[in-house]
């Protein structure tokens, strides 16, 4: 009984990380199953047989890839300009002190603190009030703006353990800023910069509810989904579903990928420099 209970006791976190991660996991699986599902009528909400057809086809359902091009157009114009402007507001709060930067802090962090439905509705107010068609650009204005927020995040979280003293061994060997900025500082906050552009592209392509209120005639994938599940979901949408959701996985394994690198190339200079 001592043995059984020194060994729950030792391997209960990792049971319940476990169980957190197969509760995460549970419904995208579910979605990649029903992807291969063969439905008789317009409901893929049983199950009725394999197929590989869905995947042969995944645009097969009309007005799906229109939409979804619309979705990866705004999340790859949203990714470039939040987190253009995002890791520049990083850098001026974690580097530069200024009046107003305790309140530019706290306001930076409201549109994650905002209810989604608050903010559609106050961005849609914004626009109408300034007669702005609602429509495309309308949609990335405002997904720039609660994005600029995880992008900030992201890359000052970089900037804290940043060594400040690299950018003035490179200004001792005459680099002007602009020139630090690019070899020295971009380089080292790289991994940030790039985890906040994917993190802000997946914010963008998943969001609907802010979307739903500032898109006008516009058509995204989780608008198409939507007005999809009103009358039946294809099983085409799950494919896309599984195909978003791989690509994601495969692009954080190749980030995980470049940053190792590094540190398994220093590895072994780092021990020829101990024996030696």
């Amino acid at each position: 009984m001592t043995a059984v209970v020194r060994f729950a006791r030792h391997h209960l976190l990792t049971a319940y990380a476990l169980l957190a991660l197969a509760y995460l996991l549970l419904p995208i699986a579910v979605v990649v199953l029903f992807s291969f599902n063969n439905p008789n009528g317009r409901f893929n909400y049983t199950w009725q047989g394999f197929t590989l057809k869905n995947w042969g086809d995944p645009f097969g359902v009309p007005g799906l890839w229109p939409a979804l091009q619309t979705s990866l157009e705004i999340a790859a114009l949203v990714a470039l300009g939040a987190t253009a402007l995002g890791t520049l507001i990083a850098l001026a709060l974690v580097r530069y002190g200024f009046r107003g930067r305790g309140a530019a802090n706290i306001f930076i962090f409201l549109p994650m603190a905002t209810p989604e439905i608050v903010m559609g509705a106050s961005l849609l107010s914004l626009f109408l009030a300034i007669n702005f068609q609602t429509g495309f650009w309308t949609i990335v204005i405002a997904h720039i703006t609660f994005d600029i927020s995880y992008v900030v995040t992201t890359v000052r979280a970089r900037l804290v353990g940043f060594d400040r003293h690299l950018e003035e061994a490179a200004m001792d060997l005459y680099a002007n800023s602009w020139t630090t900025f690019w070899r020295v500082t971009l380089p080292l906050i790289a991994p940030g910069v790039l985890s906040a552009l994917l993190l802000s592209f997946a914010l963008s392509i998943d969001d609907f509810v802010i979307t739903n209120f500032n898109s006008g005639t516009e058509v995204t994938f989780p608008l198409f989904v939507w007005g999809a599940a009103r009358v039946g979901v294809p099983p085409q949408v799950n494919v896309v579903g599984s195909i978003i959701f791989f690509a994601a996985i495969g692009l954080m394994l190749l980030n995980v990928v470049r940053q190792r690198r590094p540190q398994r190339a220093a590895a072994p200079a780092t021990a020829t420099a101990t024996v030696s």
